[in-house]
């Protein structure tokens, strides 16, 4: 039997963007630079379609390996397995390094 739907099966409430988040996204989100080795988070942009992963991937952390067009190549860890994920730069936002 098929399973039915897709990427975003049941995911309404999660990627739901709060009130004040509506609207046009910052060019400086769209057009980010990383370098490789840079740690980063995955925080999915609901208005933005492409180059993103599944939901199970949200508010992880990983490594920039490198860069494949317009989206970055992406090491994280998931459930002991290292996984390479391909993401637009509107999903990533840098790690703080809160002074450690």
């Amino acid at each position: 039997m098929k399973r039915k739907g897709g990427l975003r099966r049941k995911s309404r409430d999660k990627f739901k963007k709060d009130i004040r988040r509506k609207g046009k996204i910052s060019f400086t989100s769209y057009f980010e630079s990383y370098e490789n080795g840079d740690r980063i988070n995955l925080v999915l942009e609901p208005s933005i379609n492409e180059g993103i992963f599944h939901a199970r991937h949200q508010w992880k952390s990983g490594i920039i390996k490198g860069k494949r067009g317009f989206c970055y190549e992406v090491l994280i860890n998931d459930r002991g397995k290292e996984k390479l994920l391909i993401v637009h730069p509107v999903h990533l936002k840098k790690e703080e390094n809160n002074g450690k």
